[in-house]
């Protein structure tokens, strides 16, 4: 996750300009209004959105001032995409803050950090953004009625959803799952992408993925053994998808893990 601006405390009738090319978390301190189409929405303060760059649709101020929010423009690799997927953030989709307290305190420890721009920023940023994406999410059980009313299947999906990473070393299968809603496999997989901003075969790979990092951290079980118990018939494979999506082979994750802990 590459930071390119953080922007505190802003005062402005518009993002214009703000967010640049990339992606952007923006927490608004004010009551905002979200115009796609036809439809508008209406959020009072301390509210939190992503914003993907050339996104349709609008943001407003609610009551007529300027808008008051607080900013970090950022770029996202595949991997970070399914982690904001898998703690429920749907690109787009106005998250209302319940703890408004901690998402602030780390924005401002973000801010000041970034002053610094030492050789450990781009790791404590990325720590910190993760720490907000969790509070985020976690509010984002309020908004999921919403979702479930225009996606058809909605709670049959989430259910699935929270089944994969319940129990990511199951051997799930979009054909068979789809098969037990009753649905074809292209229709399962549409409105699973639409609900979640993610297939279900991402899906599956993350929670493998969480599985094998949480291993990795707490215990000693070698590359081979955690390969094994999450579900990969091949250690080769699993090291190469864990390279892939987290960025550094499952040794290096290890040692920085440990090295970061000493």
């Amino acid at each position: 996750m590459k930071i390119s601006k953080i922007r505190i405390g802003c005062r402005k009738e518009s993002l214009s300009g703000e967010t640049g090319s990339g992606n952007a978390f923006v927490f608004f301190r004010s009551p905002v209004t979200f115009t796609s189409g036809k439809e508008s929405v209406t959020i009072e303060e301390n509210c939190a959105v992503l914003i993907n760059a050339g996104s349709e649709g609008r943001i407003h101020s609610a009551d007529g001032q300027p808008m008051r929010y607080d900013l970090v423009a950022f770029r996202l690799t595949a991997a970070e995409k399914q982690y904001l997927a898998s703690v429920g953030i749907v690109s787009g989709e106005p998250v209302k803050v319940t703890d408004d307290f901690v998402i602030s305190g780390i924005l401002k420890c973000l801010k000041v950090q970034s002053t610094y721009k030492g050789k450990e920023f781009a790791e404590f940023s990325e720590l910190a953004m993760r720490l907000i994406l969790l509070v985020v999410g976690n509010s984002a059980e309020n908004t999921a009625p919403a979702a479930g009313k225009r996606i058809p299947r909605y709670s049959e999906l989430k259910a699935i959803r929270e089944s994969i990473y319940e129990d990511p070393t199951s051997e799930w299968d979009s054909g068979a799952l789809a098969d037990e809603m009753g649905i074809s496999r292209t229709y399962f997989h549409r409105i699973y992408l639409a609900a979640f901003g993610v297939t279900c075969r991402q899906d599956v790979i993350e929670s493998r993925l969480s599985a094998a990092a949480d291993l990795l951290e707490n215990t000693d079980m070698s590359v081979s053994e955690i390969a094994e118990q999450c579900g990969y018939e091949s250690d080769s494979y699993f090291m190469r998808q864990f390279k892939q999506h987290k960025g550094c082979t499952p040794t290096d994750f290890r040692y920085r893990i440990r090295e970061a802990l000493d």
